[in-house]
C-alpha cells in the first residue's frame, strides 16, 4: 500500500485534487444516478411512453376515423346511385303512363270521331231517303195532277206518250 500512498500523494499535489474524495464524488455521483433514475427518469419515461400511447391512440382512432369516413362516403354514393337509378326509373314510369294516356285520348277522339261521322252519315242518309220520299210525294202529286188532266180530256195514245215524256222531261229538269 505504499506506493499507492505515494501515488496518491503525487496525484493530489498535481492534480490538486485528494484521491479518496474523488472515490467519494463518483460514489455519490453513482447513488444521485441511482435515485435519480429512480424517481425522475422512470417517472419520466413513464409519462413519455404514457404520451407516446396517447398519440399512437390518436393516430389510431384518426386512422379508424378516416376508414369509417371512406365507409360511409362509399355507402352515401351507392344511395347516391341507387336514388339516381330509382329516380331515373320513375321518369321512365311517368314517360310511359303519359305515352299510354295520350295513346288513351288519341282512341277516345278516334271513336269520338267515328260516333259523330256515324252520326252525320246516319243523318244524310235519313235527309237523303226525306228528299227521296219528298221527290216520290211530288211525283205522285204530279202523276195524279197528270191523271186528272188525261181524264179530263180524252186523249190519244200519241197525247199520252207526249203527256209521259214532258212528265219526264219534268222529273229531270227537277233533279237537276
Amino acid at each position: 500500500m505504499n506506493w499507492f500512498v505515494v501515488f496518491t500523494d503525487k496525484f493530489e499535489s498535481f492534480i490538486g485534487v485528494n484521491f479518496w474524495t474523488m472515490i467519494f464524488a463518483w460514489i455519490n455521483i453513482l447513488i444521485m444516478f441511482l435515485i435519480l433514475r429512480k424517481f425522475l427518469f422512470k417517472p419520466v419515461k413513464k409519462m413519455i411512453d404514457e404520451r407516446q400511447k396517447e398519440v399512437d391512440d390518436m393516430y389510431a382512432n384518426a386512422e379508424q376515423a378516416e376508414k369509417a369516413a371512406d365507409e360511409m362516403k362509399a355507402d352515401y354514393e351507392q344511395k347516391l346511385a341507387k336514388a339516381t337509378e330509382e329516380s331515373e326509373q320513375i321518369i321512365k314510369d311517368a314517360v310511359r303512363k303519359a305515352q299510354l294516356r295520350e295513346e288513351s285520348m288519341i282512341r277516345d277522339a278516334e271513336g269520338k270521331a267515328s260516333r259523330i261521322l256515324a252520326r252525320a252519315e246516319e243523318q244524310i242518309e235519313l235527309e237523303k231517303n226525306q228528299a227521296i220520299n219528298d221527290i216520290k210525294n211530288e211525283v205522285s202529286g204530279i202523276a195524279v195532277e197528270l191523271a186528272s188532266a188525261i181524264i179530263s180530256r180524252d186523249v190519244s195514245e200519241k197525247e199520252h206518250e207526249r203527256f209521259i215524256d214532258e212528265f219526264i222531261d219534268n222529273l229531270d229538269k227537277n233533279d237537276k
